[in-house]
C-alpha cells in the first residue's frame, strides 16, 4: 500500500517527530510554518495513537517527518503508515543550526517539521523506509548471521591464539588442524569437571587450563556453526520466496541479494529511480569540478553494507561470468585502471538489481494483497 502526500493546504497541519527509545517529541506546522504546538509522547501503541490524535487536533494532517525511521522511529512510521499518513523520513538537523541555536528535543522535532514541509514545497518529500512483512523478518535473520559470523571468527582466532602459547606437546597434538576440524577436535577433550564450590581443586597446570578453555571454546564454536546454518537455510527460503528473478542473476547469493532488499525495504516505490538507489548504496559518482577541472571523485557515502553487497556481486562476476569478463578485458585495453572499471560495474549492477528487486518486490506484495483479501472475504 502506497501514500501519496496531499496537497498542503494554509489549513494543513504538517507534523515532525524527534524520536527515541522511551518517547517521540512531536512538533506542529501549519501550510505557512507556524508553529502550532508542541508535545511529547510514549512509544507505546497508545501513544502513537495520542499523537496522531493531537496532530489532527489542529486540522487535516498532509505529512509528518520523523527522524530515525529505522530505528526509534520505526514503530510509529508503521502506524501512520497505516493510518494513510504519508511519512518523510528526515535527517537529523544540520550542525551548524545547533551552533547557532542549541540543541533540544523541542527544536529537533520543529526541525523535522520544517524539512518535511520544505521537501514537499519542493516535490522532493523522502518517503521513508518501512520496517515489515518478509523483508523486516530477512532483516532480523541477517542481523543475527553477521553477528554469529563475527562471533564465530573472533573466538576461532582466539583458539589459535591460545594454541601458539600452549605446551608443544599439546601445540603439536593440535598442529595441521583447520578451522572446520579444530573446534570439533577440541570439543572432546577429556577434562576434570571443575569443582566451583572448591577453589582449592582449581587446576594450576597450563596445560590442564589450556585444553579446558579450548574444549568450552571448541563448543561455543560449534553452537555459532549451528545457528549459522539455521539463520543461512531462513535467508535463502526468503530470498526465494521474496526476489526469485533476483536470485537467478550471476553472481547473486543469497546473503547479497537479503542485504539489497533489507536497503530497498518493502516499499521500494520510496525510489524514484535506480540512480537514488544507487546514491544510497554509494555507487554514483559525485562531481568534484572546479575551473577547468571536469571530473568526478568515488563516492564514499551511502550504505556501505549494500555497497558491500554490489562488491561481491562485483567480485563474483568476475570470476564467473564471460560478458562480464570480456568487458573488463576491453576496457583495460584502453587504459581503464581496475578499480575504476570495478566502480563502474558496481553502478551498472546497481542499476540492473533495482530494477529487477522492485518488480520482484512488487510482484510479491501484489500477491501477498491479494492472499489478505481472500482471507478477510
Amino acid at each position: 500500500m502506497t501514500h501519496t502526500v496531499a496537497t498542503i493546504e494554509p489549513t494543513t497541519v504538517v507534523g515532525g517527530v524527534d524520536t527515541h527509545l522511551d518517547f517521540h517529541v512531536a512538533a506542529a506546522l501549519d501550510g505557512y510554518g507556524a508553529l502550532l504546538g508542541i508535545e511529547t509522547f510514549p512509544t507505546t501503541p497508545a501513544g502513537y495513537r495520542a499523537l496522531l490524535a493531537w496532530l489532527a487536533g489542529f486540522g487535516p494532517v498532509g505529512v509528518v517527518g520523523v527522524e530515525g525511521t529505522g530505528s526509534y522511529g520505526a514503530g510509529l512510521a508503521r502506524h501512520l503508515h497505516a493510518a494513510g499518513i504519508a511519512v518523510a523520513e528526515v535527517n537529523r538537523p544540520d550542525r551548524s543550526a545547533r551552533r547557532r541555536r542549541g540543541k533540544t528535543d523541542a527544536y529537533d522535532a520543529e526541525a523535522a517539521a520544517r524539512t518535511a514541509l520544505a521537501a514537499h514545497r519542493e516535490h522532493q518529500t523522502p518517503a521513508a523506509k518501512l520496517n515489515h512483512g518478509p523483508v523486516e523478518a530477512l532483516r532480523a535473520y541477517k542481523v543475527a548471521h553477521d553477528q554469529a559470523v563475527k562471533q564465530r571468527t573472533a573466538t576461532l582466532n582466539l583458539m589459535h591464539q591460545l594454541i601458539v602459547t600452549a605446551p608443544d606437546d599439546l601445540r603439536q597434538e593440535l598442529a595441521g588442524l583447520t578451522k572446520h576440524t579444530l573446534p570439533d577436535h577440541c570439543a572432546r577433550f577429556r577434562t576434570p569437571t571443575p569443582d566451583t564450590t572448591d577453589t582449592t581443586n582449581t587446576p594450576t597446570d597450563p596445560r590442564a587450563a589450556t585444553k579446558a578453555t579450548l574444549k568450552r571454546l571448541g563448543r561455543r564454536v560449534l553452537t555459532l556453526v549451528e545457528e549459522i546454518e539455521f539463520y543461512d537455510s531462513q535467508i535463502t527460503a526468503l530470498t526465494k520466496s521474496i526476489a526469485p528473478t533476483v536470485l537467478d542473476q550471476p553472481g547473486v547469493g543469497p546473503q547479497t541479494l537479503a542485504q539489497l532488499l533489507i536497503t530497498i525495504s518493502s516499499n521500494p516505490d520510496r525510489f524514484t529511480n535506480e540512480a537514488a538507489f544507487a546514491a544510497l548504496c554509494g555507487t554514483s559518482p559525485i562531481p568534484a569540478s572546479s575551473g577547468k577541472t571536469d571530473r568526478h571523485r568515488l563516492n564514499r557515502g551511502g550504505d556501505r553494507q549494500a555497497n558491500c553487497a554490489l562488491h561481491m556481486i562485483t567480485l563474483s562476476r568476475l570470476r564467473i561470468h564471460q560478458p562480464t569478463r570480456d568487458y573488463i578485458a576491453a576496457r583495460t585495453a584502453d587504459g581503464r585502471s581496475t578499480p575504476h572499471l570495478r566502480r563502474m560495474l558496481k553502478r551498472y549492477i546497481a542499476r540492473e538489481l533495482f530494477t529487477l528487486i522492485r518488480d520482484d518486490l512488487r510482484a510479491y506484495n501484489t500477491h501477498a494483497e491479494a492472499h489478505q483479501a481472500r482471507q478477510a472475504a
